[in-house]
């Protein structure tokens, strides 16, 4: 196969007939296209040979044509069924060669300027394949060649195919290339792409609107500059013509639904606005939400979102060239529509959910919105109805998540909501559910809220509870409101009428026993049931006493919490919103009945629990996928061709993300939000240092009143004696009673001690912790102390040292001068003999013995230089043992006492030497 390759190239470089040349080319795009073999054969020698041909021979369209072809085919992977998965891939192996030399890039670009309409479309194929295979080498080139992305953009007004294949490679260009992104919004692309969109019909268009959509998102995505951009020259307008449905059939075919998303996603990324570090970037998202609002987009999510989603589900899903006969006799594919469908409507809830986050005017207009044009309703009731009856655990998240953003800090909105929350009779709650058109807010919600006991009710009645939460997160008078709410019994003879929360308790435990009933592992069926009511009951205790009140109403409340935490076979989650529970009785608990107060609930939850068991549920909680998770959002990802192919074949709900052991259901990561989950942490730490406290007082402060201790006037010395023992024996109880529950608090604080536990929890251990740290902060403190002392004796000592060099210095000095002046006597006594001696040589002399003289004077000048030495060896002799103990005292300190005494009095003793010399 080399040598068949090599033949070919050489016909077609050295061949001397045109014809021959050309015949080389069919037969070597032939052979490349067919054989990996050839395809590797080409990548050693074939790109010289055919960018030469495309440099030099541009006259002969033939040529180019045939060379382009060639190229295409050597970048195209040959799919083999026997071909194996590590074997080499020639195609991949080309495509690195020709990226290699950015020449090459720009003889491409070039070639799309010529006339003729298959050389543009082959360069095109190849370019696309190049940036496939080697994005980045692309991408570099393309910027560094002048007028590259202009070359490109034009072909954007050519001819459909190459305008396709144009957009493709755009498409691919701009993903990651935040340069290019600019460069293609300079050269118009807003323009160009919603001119593309309107020829092609909109979101009734084919592939080619999804290609536009892509593209426009890619220029978006993250850049905060080009949406302003956006928003100042096109405007929303054009955007917004895509997502307008036509006519009232609300008909949907897969392409068209794939459009609307990309056209939602689209939206969305307006609605989020550019990256976290952007400038201004509240200011811009606030700015944009309300443009989009003001431009009608609320109409149109709500006309896609929730008014399409009550058409027959055969108009829903049918497409356009299909008759219903063929749909039916289809049932894949009408599944398929039925998925895609689905997955439109919960974009575009989702879309309503942030539209309305944090923005007051948004917030009214949805409140106040009415949909339908015969019998009409609130589009809240709507997405309520949605969230009750859809059966797409999806769509339940989205269009839960639309009440989540409408009730966080919106407290009139969420007593609008409470406000409908009225009791109806027990016939009207159990009406067929499609008379629930005719009833408010409120009363749809205790509807689901309070449906018979049969597994698909419960379902519901947690949906409900999902909402419910919403309405009364952070605030008091919503959680006071609907405590009052009692719900009838359905037979009077079974009692009276009951308190919604002893309601949700109930549904709470039925959950809980038909799944054991029914066989059901925690990770299948309706799982996360019992994790969203007890959500429910953790946002409805906080802060608010009445509701701990209410709640610990019912004895067997606080019996059955106690079982469900303690039970192995619910999940991890379950377990510890349920101690979650138990602490907000604590901290919550205003009451003073006996048996209903913290100290009892505190007590309860010792005896049947243990300490270190309770508090080990909160530990095992934090690490679950779900909390450990919530912090950190996954952004959400891109919608392109393939993950829009893949869609349809996706579950609903897709367990395989999440890692091996982890029971809890998937959806549960959307439900409990960062809020709540940071709710939940706060509300772990206040339960653990409350629980200490209630255990560090007695159980009852009894107020002694004198009056008690006194006899009263009626009694009897030994009644009042009595009276005084029973109080007595009374208090001795009460003292016997708190010391053996301080003895189990102890045992259980010590175990939890010895463990490997989380912080918080080692915070529990008290008194001790307390005197540990205490202790250790007075040793610190002394050693400190010490430290310091020892830092200013050394500093003292260094200042002993320095005055008594400078004092052997003085000594030093004050030799020397004695030195000079013996020696001046020295030469005068040498000159008076000199003198002595003339004199005499001269004759006779009266002068008096100069001998007699000298030798006094000698013997006394040696007296006094004898009496001075002295008394400096004396003072030498002091002042060198100050020097030892100093010295030993520097050595204690660390000091280098050789080297601070180094060089003193190394001359000490040189006028002893010349005297010696002298004698």
């Amino acid at each position: 196969m080399n040598s068949y390759v090599e033949r070919l190239l050489d016909r077609i470089s050295n061949g001397k007939l045109a014809e021959d040349r050309r015949n080389a080319m069919v037969e070597l795009q032939s052979v490349v296209a067919e054989s990996n073999a050839a395809q590797l054969a080409f990548g050693a020698m074939g790109f010289p040979v055919l960018m030469g041909v495309l440099k030099e021979e541009r006259d002969d369209v033939e040529m180019v044509r045939g060379a382009l072809e060639t190229l295409v085919s050597a970048l195209t992977p040959i799919d083999h069924a026997k071909s194996q998965k590590n074997e080499v891939q020639p195609a991949l192996m080309n495509t690195d060669l020709l990226s290699r030399e950015a020449d090459n890039i720009s003889l491409l670009l070039s070639l799309l300027a010529e006339d003729d309409f298959y050389v543009r479309y082959y360069t095109l194929q190849i370019l696309t394949a190049l940036l496939t295979n080697s994005p980045n080498r692309l991408q570099e080139a393309i910027l560094t060649i002048p007028r590259g992305i202009t070359r490109l953009m034009d072909m954007l007004m050519d001819r459909e195919v190459i305008r396709n294949e144009a957009l493709l490679l755009l498409t691919y260009l701009t993903r990651e290339a935040e340069e290019i992104q600019k460069i293609v919004v300079f050269e118009g692309a807003f323009e160009k792409i919603f001119s593309i969109i309107k020829e092609e019909g909109g979101s009734d268009g084919g592939v080619v609107v999804q290609d536009c959509l892509e593209l426009l998102n890619n220029l978006l995505r993250n850049n905060a500059s080009n949406q302003i951009l956006l928003r100042e020259t096109m405007g929303f307008d054009p955007l917004l013509l895509i997502l307008k449905l036509r006519g009232v059939t609300y008909s949907f075919t897969q392409q068209k639904t794939i459009n609307l998303l990309s056209a939602l996603e689209t939206i969305n990324l307006l609605i989020m606005g550019g990256l976290e570090a952007d400038p201004g970037k509240e200011a811009n998202r606030l700015t944009k939400k309300t443009t989009l609002v003001q431009k009608k987009v609320l109409d149109h999510l709500l006309m896609l979102g929730v008014e399409s989603q009550w058409a027959p589900v055969a108009v829903r899903c049918s497409c356009a060239s299909d008759t219903l006969s063929s749909v039916c006799e289809a049932p894949g594919k009408i599944i398929k529509l039925c998925m895609f469908t689905v997955y439109s409507h919960f974009q575009a809830l989702r879309c309503i959910g942030d539209l309305i986050c944090g923005h007051p005017k948004n917030l009214d207009a949805l409140g106040s919105r009415i949909l339908g044009e015969g019998p009409q309703e609130p589009a809240l009731n709507s997405i309520l109805r949605i969230i009750l009856r859809t059966s797409s655990t999806q769509e339940f998240v989205a269009a839960d998540y639309v009440f989540k953003n409408f009730c966080e800090k919106n407290a009139d909105g969420q007593a609008m909501l409470a406000s409908t929350l009225i009791p109806q009779p027990y016939s009207m709650t159990h009406a067929p559910l499609e008379e629930d058109v005719n009833m408010s807010f409120g009363s749809m919600l205790l509807r689901g809220l309070t449906l018979s006991e049969s597994d698909g009710d419960i379902e519901t009645c947690c949906r409900a509870a999902s909402v419910l939460s919403h309405v009364l997160k952070d605030n008091i008078q919503c959680k006071e409101r609907v405590l009052r709410i009692e719900l009838e019994a359905p037979m009077p003879s079974l009692g009276g009428p009951e308190p919604l929360m002893h309601r949700m308790v109930k549904y709470l435990a039925l959950a809980s026993s038909m799944k054991n009933r029914d066989g059901k592992s925690s990770t299948s069926g309706n799982s996360y049931v019992q994790p969203i009511i007890l959500k429910l009951l953790v946002t409805w205790l906080a802060d608010c006493p009445n509701a701990v009140n209410c709640f610990l109403d019912s004895r067997p409340h606080l019996t059955y919490l106690l079982e469900l935490v303690s039970n192995e076979s619910e999940s991890v989650c379950t377990r510890g919103l349920g101690a979650v529970i138990l602490g907000e009785c604590v901290i919550y608990n205003k009451s003073p009945e006996a048996g209903k107060d913290a100290f009892s609930v505190v007590d309860t939850i010792s005896q049947k629990l243990g300490l270190t068991s309770y508090f080990l549920k909160f530990d095992e909680m934090q690490k679950t996928y779900i909390f450990a998770s919530a912090s950190s959002a996954q952004p959400r990802k891109p919608l392109t061709r393939s993950t829009a192919a893949s869609m349809a074949d996706i579950e609903d709900v897709d367990d395989s993300y999440l890692p091996e052991g982890k029971v809890d259901h998937p959806i549960l990561s959307s439900i409990f939000d960062s809020l709540f989950v940071t709710l939940v942490k706060s509300l772990e730490a206040d339960i653990r240092e409350k629980i200490v406290e209630v255990y560090s007082h007695p159980k009852s402060k009894v107020a002694v009143v004198p009056a008690e201790l006194e006899q009263k006037s009626v009694e009897t010395e030994a009644e009042y004696i009595k009276r005084l023992k029973a109080f007595v024996e009374k208090q001795c109880t009460e003292i016997q009673d708190l010391l053996g529950r301080n003895a189990i608090l102890a045992e259980d604080l010590a175990k939890t001690g010895g463990g490997s536990n989380s912080q918080p929890e080692q915070r529990v251990g008290g008194a001790s912790d307390r005197v540990q740290v205490e202790t250790i902060r007075r040793d610190l403190q002394e050693t400190t102390q010490q430290v310091e002392l020892l830092k200013a004796e050394k500093v003292k000592a260094e200042s002993e040292a320095s005055t008594y060099r400078n004092l052997a210095g003085k000594i030093e000095s004050d030799l020397k001068s004695l030195s000079d002046a013996y020696n001046s006597l020295e030469q005068a006594n040498f000159q008076l003999e000199n003198e002595v001696k003339a004199l005499r040589s001269g004759g006779p002399s009266t002068f008096p013995d100069v001998e007699a003289i000298k030798a006094e004077a000698r013997e006394e000048a040696q007296k006094e230089s004898e009496a001075e030495l002295n008394d400096l060896l004396v003072c030498l002799g002091q002042e060198q043992s100050r020097v030892e103990k100093l010295s030993a005292r520097l050595v204690e300190l660390g000091e280098d006492v050789d080297k601070l005494l180094e060089g003193i009095g190394d001359d000490v003793g040189l006028p002893e030497d010349s005297e010696e010399e002298d004698e």
